[in-house]
């Protein structure tokens, strides 16, 4: 969801928000990526332009691990009862 966020952001407009569209590029749907974690592989949706601009910040291009201070950080926000969506926008 973040990186969707990010995507929007590069982009001007959100995902069904045409109306407010100002560039002539666009989504053009994700790439799966494997993220080795201390608790195991997973796989997660890295979303793609057109133009092949997009250079995500949460997750670099060519990274393929999650800092153990990141997993830390995210559970730490999980336990202390933020929901999903609050954590995607804290990371945001």
């Amino acid at each position: 969801g973040a990186l969707d966020q990010e995507m929007d952001e590069e982009l001007g407009y959100s995902k069904y928000d045409y109306r407010n569209k100002e560039t002539d590029n666009s989504r053009n749907g994700h790439s799966q990526k494997t993220m080795h974690t201390s608790y195991g592989d997973m796989e997660i949706d890295i979303p793609r332009d057109r133009k092949g601009e997009f250079e995500p910040q949460i997750v670099k291009k060519y990274q393929n691990t999650v800092t153990q201070d990141m997993e830390e950080k995210i559970i730490s926000m999980y336990a202390k009862g933020m929901t999903t969506n609050d954590i995607e926008s804290h990371m945001r």
